[in-house]
């Protein structure tokens, strides 16, 4: 088992949005930001290679078909996803699996690729099982006034119609070594994977806890749709993380990429 973390690319958000009704004298402590608040964030992917021989993609970054529409984050230092898998022996028709948190653009966007000089749509992993919770990708087609910016279809309508899309109802084991959870709160039907290795089990939480600064149950972003979820629900991964020593990938930290947690009385933080 073997776990390689790749950044796609970085881009800005604005702090007041990242870390909702904490004041920024308490958040700015924690995470950077520049003179217009904005602070960088990351968009994290996890390549995992199994004893198996299944090789699992978990996010794959925003992409470049939208990058016009969305030009108010600000993106920069994008890569190509499938060049920097060739750079470590993958070939992207090699990925067997594909694992979609949920399908917000920055998350799903490199799902799908125009070709060149073209505006056909190809899948970026034309092998791989796409693996989507069926509440996310309703939500996708139907979405809340609060997340439909946050959509395009044509990030993963693609893979339904190329017969290679998963949908999870409910907690499902991918392989031996990596299950797939479910959590609500940032979004309907977040899948966080847990990866077990001989050493400890990874946690790539997503955006239930995407920032080590976020680790706090209380520190809510303002674009969780359901913030009292978002609470319990981080409670949760947070109590099994502290007490099994499970270390959590952030996807989004553009300065810790990982950590184990601790709790203190009622409090959790990022050990190291």
């Amino acid at each position: 088992m073997k776990i390689d973390l790749i950044d796609t690319g970085f881009f800005l958000a604005d702090g007041g949005a990242m870390f909702g009704a904490i004041p920024k004298t308490a958040w700015q402590r924690r995470y950077p930001s520049n003179e217009q608040n904005g602070c960088v964030l990351a968009m994290r992917t996890a390549l995992i290679t199994t004893d198996d021989g299944r090789i699992v993609l978990v996010d794959n970054g925003a992409g470049d078909k939208h990058l016009k529409q969305l030009s108010y984050y600000r993106f920069f230092d994008l890569i190509d996803l499938g060049e920097a898998l060739k750079e470590r022996g993958v070939l992207p028709e090699q990925v067997t699996d594909m694992v979609l948190t949920h399908l917000h653009f920055d998350h799903c966007g490199y799902t799908t690729r125009k070709e060149a000089n073209s505006e056909q749509l190809t899948l970026s992993f034309p092998n791989a099982t796409h693996w989507v919770s069926r509440r996310q990708w309703e939500n996708c087609h139907q979405p809340t006034p609060l997340e439909k910016d946050s959509y395009f279809v044509e990030n993963i309508q693609a893979v339904a119609d190329a017969g290679k899309l998963r949908l999870v109802a409910e907690d499902v084991s991918l392989s031996p070594d990596i299950s797939l959870r479910l959590y609500d709160g940032h979004t309907p039907g977040q899948i966080v994977p847990y990866i077990r290795t001989p050493e400890q089990t990874v946690v790539f939480a997503g955006d239930v806890i995407p920032l080590a600064a976020s680790v706090s149950p209380d520190w809510i972003s303002a674009y969780d749709t359901f913030p009292v979820t978002s609470y319990h629900e981080k409670l949760r991964l947070l109590e099994e993380a502290a007490r099994d020593k499970q270390s959590i990938i952030y996807c989004h930290d553009a300065y810790t990429h990982s950590s184990r947690v601790k709790k203190i009385n009622d409090f959790y933080k990022p050990e190291g």
